[in-house]
């Protein structure tokens, strides 16, 4: 057989990448992508994993700047410490098992016809069984984002018909509208929905998740300082500055104007935010927290 891989891009970003994969040195470059351009990134990470294993490299070790329109599978199975970022647009499948690296897409900068948190910027099935990693998308989403996501943390600024379907851990934000079946099939993970409008819960599948409004923290000015890791170690609390900190990082990573007018009336907009909680999730986190209070009582 005969899969013509000699010249995709991929062997371009491995060839940039070499001083990370071989000695651990920070790389960045620039390059142009086109939709021919079919799963860039997924060789990459292979390098990476042969040589460091699912550990892979620290945070933004291999960073890549690209410009243009990704083909499909962009991101797929991307591996701790790569970083992939594109100014212009995605296609069906970014993130297809994106295992720790990092995606930004946004839309160009000589685009200013154009309302980005109005119009689309990826296409269909994005993080479609992801497990780990970071996703931020300036703009529109199509259907079925982060079906199976297992673990991935995103933020987006709209999806169409079937969000968050069948997903089973990691943190969606969706700052505007969603299609109609939102989390049919969620039993794990949780998602903050921006629902200005009011009208979210009519296209929510609550089969097997509750709704909640985001409470306030009693010491927010100060608990948003607080470790990461105790944030996002219990998804039963901490929810006005886990809300808050994503979105920070998606203006941080994207210039979203969204980003920073949510941020900018903070007290607004957090009432308007509605998280998904899947009930057994709920119940499961539930039970685990009270056998290891148990077990500190015992000890």
């Amino acid at each position: 057989q005969f899969h013509d891989i000699g010249n995709v891009l991929d062997r371009e970003f491995i060839r940039l990448a070499m001083p990370a994969l071989e000695k651990r040195k920070n790389v960045k470059a620039q390059l142009k992508i086109a939709n021919r351009n079919r799963s860039a990134g997924a060789m990459l990470s292979g390098e990476v994993v042969k040589r460091y294993g699912h550990k892979g490299l620290p945070e933004d070790t291999i960073h890549i700047n690209l410009k243009g329109t990704t083909g499909q599978s962009f991101g797929a199975w991307v591996c701790r410490g790569i970083t992939l970022e594109v100014e212009g647009e995605g296609n069906d499948y970014i993130g297809k098992g994106l295992s720790g690296g990092k995606l930004i897409i946004y839309p160009p900068s000589k685009a200013t016809q154009i309302t980005a948190s109005k119009s689309i910027i990826a296409g269909n099935t994005v993080l479609y069984g992801a497990i780990e990693g970071e996703c931020y998308l300036h703009g529109i989403a199509g259907e079925r984002f982060a079906v199976r996501n297992s673990g991935a943390i995103a933020v987006v600024e709209g999806v169409g018909d079937h969000g968050c379907e069948y997903m089973t851990g990691g943190v969606v934000i969706v700052l505007g509208l969603t299609g109609q079946n939102f989390a049919a099939g969620m039993s794990g993970g949780i998602a903050y929905i921006l629902d200005e409008d009011g009208t979210f819960a009519d296209r929510c599948n609550l089969n097997m998740v509750e709704l909640e409004e985001v409470s306030r923290e009693m010491n927010f000015e100060t608990s948003k300082n607080n470790d990461p890791k105790d944030v996002f170690s219990d998804m039963t609390r901490f929810d006005e500055i886990r809300l808050y900190r994503l979105i920070e990082k998606h203006l941080k990573y994207t210039s979203s104007t969204k980003a920073a007018e949510i941020l900018g009336s903070w007290d607004i907009y957090r009432r308007k935010f509605i998280k998904v909680m899947p009930i057994e999730f709920r119940r499961a986190l539930e039970e685990i927290e009270m056998k290891e209070t148990r077990v500190d009582s015992v000890a």
